[in-house]
């Protein structure tokens, strides 16, 4: 028999020392976004399945979970992503016909986790831009993805371009059910040379060599001039190949400490990204701190397509790679029944400042606060002097 304070796997308490650090972050990147102008929405945790994974991809589909509704008796699932749901507030709830910024922050959860350290209940924050095609936008996300990185003190960073419409414009005309596409999207994404050459050999020569080709287009600007030189002349790879080097020309002026490189094999995450897309990392880390890019076709589904641009990261992830403590400065006072010390320590918490009273007995305890000043009685006054 299982002990009854286990839980599941990938699954944990956050306890204070780290909650406090997740929930300075949090604050970081919604006052990030808030200052590029991004308005906050709050999607619910569940929704209808359809209108969860319409237009995703079989990859989110695997990651969500799934449950009977006990009023309607509809199937319902526990988001994976919030992206489809801001997609769907934007399509029928807000209904705007300019631009949109909206921005959010809550849990997520996952079948499986993505990878051994990984939880399977991610604290997602992500920024989306809804109405224009232009190249503006795109740059615009990765200013705000970096922005929340900088606030938060990340350092040594890499961002990895790459663009959907590459793959797109070497399988134009191909016709493959979604299951091979999907198995050779997840090839492509693992760099596996050896199930790609498989799943390959039946294409025609150009289209073929083109695919092959992708998982070593990796690395500084010489791939893109290979990749002009070697992948096929096709209205989609020329469009990919132009935008990335014009979004790699603004992020080198603007960020010249970070290294930036190609990735044009890269198809990880989920299935809705139609054109540039970017990973974040630190130097020499595998995994991604932040994803994003543009997924024009998501909104389709709720019928309202219209170009979309976005970014997300995981809280509990990033949280990782901070230098901040957490910690708020605060006043500590005794405890008491005088109404003159109650009154006090009323008025200074009126004022916005942590307050916390020790308890009888308690004197000599630690506290996850940082108690630099103290309420000390001083001629018959309550007045705050430094400890």
């Amino acid at each position: 028999m299982s002990s009854a304070w286990l839980l599941p796997e990938h699954i944990a308490d956050v306890l204070p020392h780290e909650a406090r650090r997740i929930e300075e972050l949090r604050r970081i990147v919604l006052d990030a976004a808030r200052g590029y102008g991004y308005e906050l929405v709050m999607p619910p945790l569940l929704e209808h399945l359809e209108s969860l994974l319409s237009g995703t991809g079989r990859a989110l589909e695997l990651r969500t979970f799934k449950l009977v509704d006990q009023l309607s008796g509809r199937t319902l699932g526990v988001r994976a992503d919030a992206t489809p749901q801001v997609a769907r507030i934007d399509a029928h709830l807000l209904n705007r016909a300019g631009l949109t910024r909206l921005c959010y922050c809550g849990p997520v959860l996952h079948t499986l986790p993505a990878g051994p350290d990984s939880t399977r209940e991610p604290l997602q924050f992500g920024a989306e831009i809804y109405g224009h095609a232009g190249l503006e936008a795109d740059l615009e996300i990765h200013e705000l993805a970096l922005e929340c990185l900088a606030q938060a003190r990340v350092e040594s960073l890499v961002m990895d371009l790459a663009d959907a419409r590459i793959v797109q414009g070497a399988l134009a005309g191909q016709v493959l059910s979604p299951d091979q596409r999907e198995a050779l999207h997840a090839a492509l994404a693992a760099k596996d040379q050896a199930t790609l050459h498989s799943l390959t050999d039946a294409l025609p020569v150009a289209c073929r060599d083109a695919l092959r080709l992708l998982p070593a287009l990796y690395g500084g600007d010489e791939m893109l001039a290979v990749a002009r030189e070697r992948l096929p002349c096709h209205a989609l790879i020329t469009a990919a190949l132009d935008d990335l080097q014009w979004l790699a020309s603004h992020l080198r002026r603007d960020y010249p400490a970070m290294q930036l490189g190609f990735d044009l094999s890269d198809l990880s995450g989920y299935a809705y990204y139609s054109g540039i897309r970017f990973a974040v990392y630190r130097a020499g880390g595998r995994d991604a701190l932040v994803r994003g890019g543009r997924y024009d076709n998501v909104g389709a589904v709720f019928g309202r397509q219209r170009p979309a641009v976005g970014f997300s990261l995981d809280l509990k992830s990033v949280v990782e790679h901070v230098r901040f403590d957490g910690r708020r400065a605060a006043i500590r006072a005794p405890w008491g029944e005088e109404a003159a010390l109650r009154a006090a320590v009323r008025r200074l918490r009126a004022q916005g400042e942590a307050v916390v009273c020790v308890l009888p007995g308690h004197e000599h305890e630690a506290d996850e606060f940082e108690c630099d000043r103290e309420l000390v009685a001083v001629h018959g006054q309550w007045v705050v002097v430094a400890r």
